[in-house]
């Protein structure tokens, strides 16, 4: 029985010999080239372009439950305007405040941008998830390098979660109606 494994001794005489063989030279294109000396060239992927309108703000949607907030981002002094009104105003709940400031944090931008949106439908907690979702979209269209590390925390993907319908027969979606043994 032969014994297929290679020694070192061998591999260290693979290694001189492919080190003394010359070196392909240059071809014309179009020319047949033997496949194992090319040596193949990767590109790095084209980052995503700035999308940026004539007043150099990014838009994005976002969406939370029944809730829409449409974006408006630019560069400033971290002032956030819902609807008209400063977010303390509008979201007087200091998690609220928290959960739409999220992306600004990730992407290491606290105070760098001004935000204005409009948000319709919905509660305060969903409003507040649809801005925070809006805020990321901009944010990764005004600066495309900023697109991992908001993705990677998860901010990109919309939640899908929402109120699931009421059924006939039943007092809510799953909830049965009392009953009553006489």
């Amino acid at each position: 029985m032969t014994d297929n494994r290679q020694s070192l001794a061998d591999l260290a005489a693979l290694a001189a010999q492919q080190a003394a063989a010359p070196a392909p030279a240059p071809t014309a294109e179009g020319a047949d080239v033997d496949e194992a000396f090319l040596v193949p060239t990767f590109e790095p992927t084209p980052l995503r372009e700035q999308q940026i309108d004539k007043q150099g703000r990014a838009y994005a949607t976002g969406r939370r439950k029944n809730a829409i907030a449409r974006v408006w981002l630019k560069p400033g002094s971290g002032k956030i305007t819902v609807n008209g009104r400063d977010q303390e105003v509008y979201f007087a709940r200091p998690t609220l405040r928290l959960v739409i400031n999220q992306p600004f944090g990730v992407a290491e931008r606290e105070g760098q941008y001004d935000v204005v949106c409009t948000v319709t439908g919905g509660g305060l907690s969903g409003q507040a998830g649809a801005v925070k979702h809006g805020i990321a979209q901009a944010l990764t269209r005004f600066e495309p390098v900023l697109r991992a590390p908001v993705k990677s925390a998860g901010y990109l993907t919309r939640d899908p979660r929402v109120v699931e319908r009421k059924k006939y027969g039943r007092a809510k979606a799953r909830r049965s109606f009392q009953f009553s043994k006489r």
